[in-house]
């Protein structure tokens, strides 16, 4: 027969297993705190390129987006090279210079405006190629009269210099 324990004894065994659980815990996390498991902090961008190639892509940035704020399409043009590529996590892919053109007209231009984070864009140069720029922006509806606080989001622009000129090749729009 085995012995059966009153509920007074059963009660003290529960809290002592679950005193004993709880300093268990308690001491793993605070360990935690101070090993591997501790949570990594993304490093701040520290620029690895020269002041005056990261104001390029800045300047760049601010001349495509003014254009394309004001619906300058010929300022636009000159900065989208022929094979541009689209990413966009709502509208999905294009590959075509053309329809992305025509999409701003007929979605943007008087419509949408955009505005970019302050201090936000990072600028990464590829060897042999161009640039990586990344940041975040916003865009602000015109025709509501209170939108209320813009919501930024990442973006990933690659530019190609070529030919003395540069383009913007790729775009990932996040939303």
């Amino acid at each position: 027969m085995v012995p059966r324990l009153d509920n007074d004894a059963m009660n003290t065994t529960n809290r002592r297993n679950k005193d004993h659980l709880f300093f268990i815990l308690f001491i793993f996390l605070s360990t935690c705190r101070f090993s591997g498991f501790a949570q990594i902090e993304i490093p701040k961008y520290q620029p690895q390129v020269t002041k005056a190639f990261y104001q390029t892509i800045v300047t760049l940035d601010s001349l495509f987006f003014d254009a394309y704020n004001h619906c300058n399409i010929p300022v636009m043009d000159s900065l989208i090279s022929e094979d541009l590529e689209f990413y966009h996590d709502k509208g999905g892919f294009s590959n075509s210079k053309k329809e992305t053109i025509e999409a701003v007209k007929r979605n943007i231009c008087g419509k949408v405006t955009r505005e970019l984070l302050p201090g936000s864009i990072e600028v990464y140069e590829i060897k042999g190629y161009g640039a990586v720029e990344i940041g975040f922006h916003g865009f602000r509806n015109n025709r509501e009269k209170e939108s209320g606080p813009i919501h930024y989001s990442k973006f990933v622009h690659i530019w190609r210099f070529q030919n003395s000129r540069w383009k913007i090749t790729r775009v990932i729009s996040l939303h």
